[in-house]
């Protein structure tokens, strides 16, 4: 860099811009043909959050995991994958160490403004839910409670614009949101009686109720309607393409639907095809 930037110093404007144009196409982000020529994209994913992706007997399973094989077989290519905390995904991506979170993303106005989503792999909805037995009936029964999400999520967001929403109307919101790392330490603490209650998407807050039946009760919405998708840095057109492509086949060939039921309990075939 040192040595480029003294020939920058010496040269005329035109060879200046030469020089930069040059330099420039060394960090140009990949075309379609490399991508397919080097086999593979780099993509991170959710190591425990049921029933999207998660870890079972030492092998990653669930929703997107299923479906991450049928893009590969559709494709051509591997999704050389990294299993992580939801945490470090999102930032993955953007700083460029991955191509592709290839996990449940929510798509946000906010997350737009980074990133670019795939077609839809699954509607979305925030709700919250209690310890079973509890007197929460409405979500204006929240106020004065203690109220958990995890960190980084699009979930914290929308609790934190609902908190907003019940001190404009009825002066107080929540009496505290705790942040975790992982939903399972939530639920836990759920279960424990130290929350009053979980926000997070309503498939996975379905699952929690199938697998613990009586500890949890699902309670209702407190966010719009929204999908949830695979996200990539903003511009990066080409693993966008290649990805969506094979994405787009598999929503067509039906497949996609067959591993929502199979895993989400439902089919969500009104989703748009483009949510960016």
């Amino acid at each position: 860099m040192t040595s480029l930037l003294n020939v920058l110093k010496k040269a005329t404007p035109v060879l200046m811009l030469a020089t930069a144009v040059s330099y420039g196409s060394f960090a140009a982000a990949a075309t379609v043909e490399e991508i397919k020529d080097k086999g593979f994209i780099s993509v991170a994913t959710e190591d425990n959050y049921r029933p999207f992706e998660f870890i079972e007997d030492g092998k990653s399973t669930g929703y997107d995991n299923e479906l991450k094989a049928l893009v590969e077989k559709e494709a051509g290519i591997s999704l050389k994958q990294e299993i992580m905390p939801w945490a470090g995904i999102l930032p993955g991506v953007q700083s460029g160490k991955f191509d592709m979170a290839l996990s449940a993303v929510m798509v946000t106005d906010q997350r737009r403004k980074a990133f670019d989503y795939t077609t839809p792999t699954a509607a979305s909805q925030t709700f919250y839910a209690t310890k079973a037995g509890s007197d929460i009936e409405t979500g204006k029964d929240l106020i004065g409670k203690v109220v958990g999400a995890e960190t980084g999520s699009a979930f914290l967001l929308e609790l934190k614009a609902y908190d907003k929403k019940l001190k404009a109307e009825f002066g107080e919101g929540v009496a505290e949101i705790v942040e975790y790392h992982g939903y399972p330490e939530a639920y836990q603490d759920l279960a424990l009686g130290r929350l009053d209650a979980v926000v997070n998407t309503d498939i996975t807050l379905r699952t929690l109720m199938e697998e613990r039946p009586g500890v949890f009760e699902l309670g209702t919405a407190i966010g719009a309607p929204g999908y949830k998708a695979w996200a990539v840095k903003k511009g990066n057109d080409a693993v966008l393409k290649v990805v969506n492509d094979a994405l787009l086949k598999v929503r067509e060939s039906g497949e996609m639907y067959r591993l929502q039921e199979k895993w989400l309990g439902t089919r969500y075939e009104n989703m748009p095809v483009d949510v960016n």
